[in-house]
């Protein structure tokens, strides 16, 4: 029989760790699941603002137009016994999709879109790479300058552009007759021009502070890596500063484009002073022409809901081609 025989153990070597207790090797799940509670809270009490704004800005009166443009209102015996609501199914749609006043609308939004976004949104970048390029003194009052008609309300912008465009009050108009030249600004076909510059004074220098603050951020050794390169002011501007903003483009553009949709002031205001804007000149007329001159609330909301629709469908468009865009530029590289 075999005795063990003793390991003698130096009595300098360094004690064994004892073994590490499993619940200190990982949290332990009730102090998980409360850390992910706190983190839900928080996550709810600073997205509830902005869920409480979405539903009652957005979800109600959407849900609200859409309720109104199954209805409408019939008077039953040739328009002498009581009033009363009843449901029109697709009726008030298919009024609205064939009504030529609506169509024609759209019509003159979409060439209003089409004159006016790619000048908004040039113009700005021109005008912020134009500051951001050093070329500009006094940048700041510059800015201030350029900013101010976006701070005017646009009932008074379209105040102030109808009393340059009126014949006979206007000071523009006078001073163009002393030098003979002619311009009808209220015209068939200067009318539409004459929105699109009241628009461009309202809000390009707004578009042009959100272009300079994109390009604030751009690194700076970028830039001086083109200098070094050789290029030039013009081609550091169109070839590395405009393509390192180009998120801040589409969402100017964008923008711009779900406001254009909504045309309403500037041509309600001038509708008081020339025939060639009638009171469905654009969508949005038409809707309030239908709502609070005909008292047809079911035509309305369903103008409304074709509008919203139209608004949605090119918006998501653009976005699909600016990813589309986006990948096949990273394809590439």
């Amino acid at each position: 029989m075999t005795s063990a025989t003793p390991v003698s153990v130096p009595a300098d070597a360094p004690a064994r760790p004892s073994p590490r207790n499993p619940a200190d090797a990982a949290p332990a799940p009730t102090a998980r699941k409360s850390a992910r509670r706190r983190e839900l809270g928080a996550c709810g009490v600073l997205m509830t603002p902005f869920f409480v704004l979405l539903v009652t800005v957005f979800l109600i009166p959407v849900a609200t137009a859409l309720h109104l443009s199954f209805f409408s209102d019939d008077q039953p015996g040739l328009g002498f016994g009581p009033e009363r609501t009843v449901f029109a199914g697709l009726r008030n749609y298919t009024a609205v999709l064939t009504d030529p006043t609506f169509l024609g609308g759209l019509g003159v939004v979409a060439l209003y879109c089409l004159v006016y976004i790619p000048l908004m949104v040039i113009g700005a970048l021109a005008l912020a790479l134009l500051l951001d390029s050093g070329v500009v003194r006094l940048r700041g009052t510059v800015q201030l300058a350029l900013f101010l008609p976006h701070a005017v309300p646009g009932i008074i912008a379209a105040l102030i552009w109808l009393y340059l465009y009126t014949p006979g009050i206007s000071p523009v108009i006078d001073l163009l007759g002393r030098a003979d030249i002619t311009i009808d600004f209220l015209g068939v076909h200067t009318v539409l021009p004459s929105i699109v510059n009241i628009a461009l004074w309202s809000n390009l220098g707004y578009n042009m502070v959100v272009f300079y603050a994109a390009l604030q951020a751009v690194p700076r050794e970028v830039i001086e890596a083109s200098v070094v390169d050789g290029a030039g002011p013009v081609r550091t501007a169109l070839q590395v500063k405009a393509p390192l903003v180009r998120s801040s483009i589409v969402m100017v553009a964008m923008f711009t484009l779900i406001f254009a949709l909504q045309l309403f002031t500037e041509p309600m205001l001038l509708s008081q002073s020339t025939p060639m804007i009638n009171s469905r000149f654009s969508p949005s007329m038409y809707i309030y022409d239908a709502a609070f001159t005909r008292n047809n609330y079911g035509l309305a909301a369903a103008a409304s809901v074709i509008l919203l629709l139209c608004t949605i469908a090119l918006s998501y468009g653009v976005t699909r081609w600016t990813n589309r865009a986006d990948a096949t530029e990273g394809a590439a590289r």
